[in-house]
């Protein structure tokens, strides 16, 4: 079977999405969502095997990957098996799987198959939390936060408000992601380069908003947009992904109203919350862990060790995690948290 990958159109964005939740996954890439936002920082291309699975492929400089098939649990090792022929026949490189979820290594055994490598990656599983829980803030362990939210809602009564925001308001957010681009960009110019990735991403998912499916919302205060969140809905897990959020850190308490608000309006019956992970960085971890987690995705990169090449595509993992750390790149920004 010839695999024909390409850059997915925002067309093609409803034909895809149902391919994302056939099978247990808990992960924050179990939506479209991130396919369209960080498809130019991945080169990230897909293609759809036999109408049964959806398989993607990645390059990062000259070194290629994939994630693990987005198909039904029953079919996964055959299409596992499809993705590691192409890699071997048509990339001739070893089958690399960066960030792979928990229920899929399991499915497939692969802890137990000695021609691949395969570790945890620690610093990139995702926090996932009781959705009630962040809508409500309960008891002591979310003390601090509410306080921020009663704050912020007594400093500023009457003159914040919560909208769901639409494609017509667009350029309300792209205002205020040049304002915040110059000033986060001047607290880490190393990270530019991936920042700018970010913003291409979140212009590409507003530009076709009625095509990729997903959910924003925004915090006004005096009429102007200070914070903003976009996120998606995995129905199988019942699951709200949080992939983007962003907010003037100058005004306390912004993050923790938009969070809570956010969940409020746009997600009201979801059951868990996915943030993402911290990508190792400390005060990222320490924001996210403020949130009480109720439990963690684990994910894990795995490598084919019985094909030539295996040695250089090992060091490659290594490099690649040490850049991505190096960045502090970060698809959600809760630092003020």
């Amino acid at each position: 079977m010839e695999l024909h990958f390409h850059r997915p159109r925002a067309e093609e964005a409803r034909e895809i999405a149902p391919y994302y939740s056939l099978r247990d996954n808990k992960t924050c890439d179990s939506g479209v969502i991130d396919t369209y936002l960080w498809g130019a920082y991945y080169d990230t291309k897909v293609a759809v095997a036999e109408g049964r699975a959806l398989l993607l492929l990645m390059r990062n400089g000259e070194e290629y990957f994939s994630a693990l098939p987005y198909c039904r649990e029953e079919e996964l090792g055959k299409y596992f098996g499809l993705l590691e022929r192409y890699f071997n026949e048509e990339l001739r490189k070893p089958l690399k799987i960066y960030l792979a979820d928990e229920e899929g290594v399991a499915a497939l055994r692969l802890t137990e198959n000695l021609s691949y490598l395969v570790r945890e990656e620690q610093d990139f599983r995702d926090y996932i939390y009781d959705a009630e829980q962040l809508r409500t803030l309960p008891g002591r362990k979310f003390h601090k936060k509410k306080n921020l939210v009663n704050k912020f809602t007594k400093e500023y009564e009457g003159r914040w408000e919560y909208r769901s925001l639409c494609c017509q308001d667009k350029q309300l957010v792209w205002d205020f992601l040049d304002r915040w681009y110059q000033n986060r960009s001047q607290e880490d110019l190393e990270s530019g380069e991936t920042l700018e990735f970010e913003v291409k991403g979140i212009h590409e998912i507003l530009q076709n908003c009625f095509l990729i499916e997903h959910r924003i919302g925004g915090i006004f205060l005096d009429g102007r947009l200070e914070a903003f969140s976009i996120g998606s809905y995995n129905p199988r897990e019942e699951m709200a992904c949080i992939a983007i959020e962003k907010g003037n850190s100058e005004i306390p308490g912004i993050y923790q109203i938009i969070n809570q608000q956010f969940l409020l309006h746009e997600f009201p019956d979801a059951r868990l919350v996915n943030r993402e992970d911290d990508m190792g960085l400390p005060g990222l971890r320490r924001a996210k862990e403020s949130y009480n987690p109720v439990l963690y995705e684990r994910k894990f990169m795995i490598l084919q060790k019985s094909f030539a090449g295996y040695e250089t595509e090992l060091q490659d993992v290594y490099e690649a995690k040490i850049a991505v750390q190096d960045s502090g790149e970060g698809r959600n920004e809760e630092l003020g948290a």
